[in-house]
């Protein structure tokens, strides 16, 4: 049997695919969650810290359009390898950064490096991953991020724990980015193992035209030739990334409103980000055989009910039973929803290059992203974190209403077994 002619299998393809992913993620991991206290160390008010924190997300949502580009030119392997090179010379910068603001200018290249770097594996997963195994493959690969996010603190805690400074987490990443690169450069490319990806059939004729297409479609005809999709079903993505960002940061932030000790809140949340890894390969599983919407919308409507029954329940005597409860709904509910926003991004991506439409779609979700947490701060400041919880439940339930309209329309139900 011929290279080209090998049938895919996962497992085959494993270690090249997703260890430099696992180690690329351990690294950022290490850093998100400390970059306000080594912004603070600086100098920093507690005010910009914050901001600085949030960088890396605006670093990711402007990264995101070009990435498209990007590696639609160099390809995917050569895109994360000089993603994790642009990453450890953006931790390079924050190593030697004076003040808050030269901080700042390295976690934002790490945004940008982020982008390029996801973009590329989501793109690889895309091309050459059959339809019978794409949500299985995507949702393990969405399994395989936070694996890195899960273990990434945990390595930082030791590193300060030894060197008795924040800033030494900074040298977890630039050694887990040259482990990834390492990693690329030395196992085989997948790409070569199975050929030119799942439109390999096409005849001659058919390839020179899709590559004359690919010449003259720029990234921004992309967006407007998409454009229907992009506003429609975007608009739903955009809400998955804004209720993952908005559990992120209304969990930490009720459990001190309520009077739950560090410990205690840390327990809480590391069993239930425990709960949501577990789950990845059941939403992918569940993607395959059921279709899309089968885990996208449960996702969804637990998430959009988790935050609003939350709201009500702040001044009960019972509130620390509820958020622990509550806190156990979302994870549930994000677990159920791995993968679901690379896969229909899949799904709907052009079969001969990608990643440009990759990189708009990724900017659709990462705006929301981006833009939950400070749409949560405002209405907390101007409000309570109460209605801040209770907004973002009823968008939530937008969001599933979005997806169900229109993820029948888009994507078509995977093939029967």
């Amino acid at each position: 049997m011929s290279v080209a002619e090998r049938p895919f299998s996962l497992r085959s393809v494993a270690l090249a695919v997703f260890l430099p992913t696992m180690l690329f993620s351990i690294g950022e991991g290490a850093i998100i969650p400390l970059i306000p206290l080594v912004a603070h160390d600086l100098g920093a008010s507690l005010a910009t810290a914050g901001l600085l924190g949030a960088l890396v997300m605006v670093g990711t949502v402007v990264g995101d359009i070009p990435s498209g580009v990007i590696v639609s030119r160099i390809g995917e392997r050569n895109a994360m390898i000089w993603a994790s090179l642009l990453s450890v010379i953006a931790v390079l910068i924050c190593l030697a950064a004076p003040n808050e603001w030269v901080l700042g200018v390295g976690i934002f290249i790490v945004g940008l490096a982020t982008a390029v770097f996801a973009l590329a594996r989501h793109a690889f997963l895309t091309s050459y991953v059959p339809l019978s195994y794409r949500a299985r493959a995507l949702s393990t690969l969405g399994g395989v991020f936070r694996a890195g996010f899960f273990i990434g603190p945990f390595l930082s805690a030791a590193v300060i724990q030894w060197t008795g400074g924040t800033q030494a987490v900074f040298w977890i990443f630039i050694v887990c980015c040259l482990a990834a690169a390492a990693v690329l450069l030395l196992l085989a490319d997948p790409a070569s193992t199975f050929g030119p990806a799942q439109h390999r059939g096409s005849s001659a004729q058919n390839e020179g035209a899709e590559e004359a297409e690919r010449e003259t479609r720029g990234l921004f005809r992309t967006l407007w030739h998409y454009r229907g999709v992009l506003v429609r079903l975007g608009a739903g993505v955009s809400l998955i990334g804004a209720m993952r960002a908005a559990r992120i940061v209304i969990m930490p932030l009720w459990a001190v409103s309520i009077g739950l000790g560090t410990t205690d809140t840390a327990v809480i949340i590391g069993i239930a980000g425990a709960v949501d890894f577990a789950l990845f390969y059941v939403s992918g599983q569940i993607m395959d055989r059921h279709g899309r919407l089968w885990s996208a919308l449960p996702s969804m409507l637990g998430l959009g009910a988790g935050l609003l029954i939350l709201a009500f329940t702040h001044d009960l005597p019972s509130n620390v039973q509820w958020f622990i409860g509550v806190a156990m709904l979302l994870s549930v509910a994000n677990g159920i929803g791995s993968g679901i926003m690379m896969t229909l991004g899949a799904d709907l991506a052009p079969r001969d290059d990608p990643a440009p439409f990759l990189g708009a779609w990724r900017f659709a979700g990462d705006l929301g992203a981006a833009t939950a947490p400070l749409v949560i701060a405002a209405i907390t400041a101007l409000a309570s974190l109460a209605l801040a919880s209770g907004v973002a439940g009823i968008a939530g339930l937008i969001g599933a209403g979005i997806l169900a309209r229109y993820i029948p329309r888009y994507v078509p139900r995977p093939p029967k077994r």
